[in-house]
């Protein structure tokens, strides 16, 4: 794994996802490298990352779930001059493009549904040029499909939710896995 991020990773495979100032307080006292913040808004996410960065976090930063800010890639450049975020998570090829082309390391989510979201996935991979993926569910079976198909560091993600879920993803084959349940962090 050359990526610094894949190292991470794999010292690492629990990702805290936070979507609130309460899972704020808390994961800046866990022992997490990496967080997703999956809230924020133009006002205040500066200040989110700032207060993850400080206590020498990785921050990840889902554009798609900021409040007033568009859907643009604008809003890439905002972060890049007004955060200190590490990365960009999106479900939309076009941002993580965006993020990779101002030096965000990048992760592109999909949500698996159906078939068809499946078979696309590789495209998408192609456009977006992540530096890793998330698979929303993260099921098993569902992992395991996708890391026999493609060739870079999976992230299991929605519905990991205890221990069991977490082992099973990561013998699924997921580098690591996210969640938004602070019981699932210390494991």
């Amino acid at each position: 794994m050359s990526n610094p991020l894949y190292a991470i990773l794999e010292d690492n495979p629990i990702i805290p996802g936070i979507k609130d100032d309460t899972g704020l307080e808390a994961v800046l006292n866990s022992d997490c490298k990496i967080v997703f913040v999956l809230y924020g808004n133009v006002l205040n996410i500066s200040e989110i990352v700032r207060k993850i960065k400080e206590r020498g976090k990785m921050v990840f930063i889902n554009v798609d779930l900021l409040d007033g800010f568009s859907s643009k890639e604008i809003v890439i450049h905002y972060l890049k001059q007004n955060t200190q975020a590490d990365g960009i998570m999106s479900a939309k090829a076009s941002m993580i493009k965006a993020a990779k082309a101002q030096g965000f390391f990048t992760i592109h989510r999909f949500f698996l549904i159906d078939s068809l979201s499946f078979q696309n996935l590789d495209r998408q991979i192609e456009i977006s040029g992540p530096d890793c993926i998330e698979i929303l569910p993260g099921w098993p079976k569902v992992i395991s499909w996708v890391t026999e198909k493609i060739n870079m560091p999976v992230i299991a993600g929605g519905l990991v939710c205890d221990k069991d879920s977490v082992v099973e993803a990561l013998k699924a084959g997921a580098a690591a896995i996210s969640s938004t349940n602070t019981e699932v962090w210390s494991m």
